[in-house]
């Protein structure tokens, strides 16, 4: 996902060399988690079914969407709608069976029920546009709408305590904000004298509601640093990962809105957001390789969850 994202905005920003590498390590890293989800399915499938039920698994259907909407822009239509069905085939059962164990005090990968279903959204309405599609623009429009009522259901079942000492995942709090307003963006921008899909009260409500949920997630993402700097956690964990996603994610969300919606000063905060979210995926794969290199140096310290076992919903 993290790598993914770069790869987006990597595009965005003209760096295609760099965009392109990105892509070639995020695919080759989704070929082995892919190749691992299967092989648990098939020959530990216990295991398969308790992780399911974690929030974790939700990633699978994100990543897959977010390496579609950069092969979609790339030119290759028939991966990303392979990648779109995929996501969309795996979205209903793992959601379901994740929302069913939503409970309060949860970490912020409680908010993942939320960015997979944007996440679906932004492909389906990239792919819209793309096949001259209106029924995929529909489609993606009631993705966008659910997951906005499942940030909100995710939001109260938030512990707010994992702003101050959570270990990477609370930033998924401001990241899926920030992949809903690059799904209002994206919807915003499929309409055509072609398509023909929104009358101009669509049109308005979309352009009010994806601003708001920029100014949202930008508040979230100045808040979260505020506390980083408040309640340092410099020692690398795992969860970190997900903290390189929502920095990657609020900077293709400010580069798409600036495109979109006509905003243009947009897009200088946009690239130095890019820049940040490159920093911190540098800044956290030398903490992998340093970890792995140290087997049992990094134990997770500063996840302290007030009774919520992160470590069991967002490792696996």
């Amino acid at each position: 996902m993290a790598t993914g994202i770069l790869s987006v905005t990597l595009h965005q920003t003209g760096y295609e060399t760099l965009s392109r590498l990105a892509l070639a390590l995020a695919s080759v890293t989704w070929l082995a988690l892919a190749a691992d989800f299967t092989a648990r399915l098939l020959w530990d499938r216990a295991r398969w079914v308790k992780e399911a039920a974690t929030p974790a698994a939700l990633t699978a259907i994100a990543a897959t969407t977010v390496l579609g909407t950069r092969f979609s822009v790339l030119g290759w239509q028939t991966l990303a709608k392979a990648l779109l069905a995929l996501a969309a085939v795996l979205w209903p059962g793992l959601l379901v069976a994740v929302v069913r164990h939503w409970h309060r005090g949860m970490p912020g990968a409680v908010f993942l029920g939320c960015v997979a279903t944007e996440g679906l959204a932004v492909l389906g309405a990239t792919l819209a546009v793309t096949e001259a599609s209106a029924w995929l623009a529909h489609a993606a429009l009631v993705l966008f709408w659910l997951g906005l009522v499942l940030y909100v259901v995710a939001l109260t079942r938030f512990d707010l305590r994992q702003v101050a000492h959570g270990a990477g995942d609370h930033w998924v709090a401001g990241g899926a904000l920030a992949i809903s307003a690059l799904a209002g963006s994206k919807l915003f921008a499929a309409d055509s004298a072609r398509l023909y899909l929104w009358n101009d009260d669509d049109t308005s409500t979309l352009h009010t509601v994806t601003v708001a949920l920029l100014v949202l997630d930008l508040a979230w993402y100045a808040a979260l640093l505020l506390a980083e700097i408040a309640w340092p956690r410099p020692r690398y964990d795992i969860r970190r990962w997900a903290t390189v996603f929502p920095l990657g994610m609020t900077a293709a969300a400010t580069l798409s809105v600036a495109t979109a919606l006509d905003v243009p000063w947009l897009d200088g905060p946009g690239e130095a957001l890019m820049w940040i979210a490159v920093a911190a995926w540098l800044v956290v794969t030398a903490g992998a390789v340093w970890a792995y290199a140290h087997p049992g140096s990094t134990t997770g310290a500063g996840a302290r969850t007030s009774g919520t076992d992160v470590t069991s919903t967002t490792r696996r």
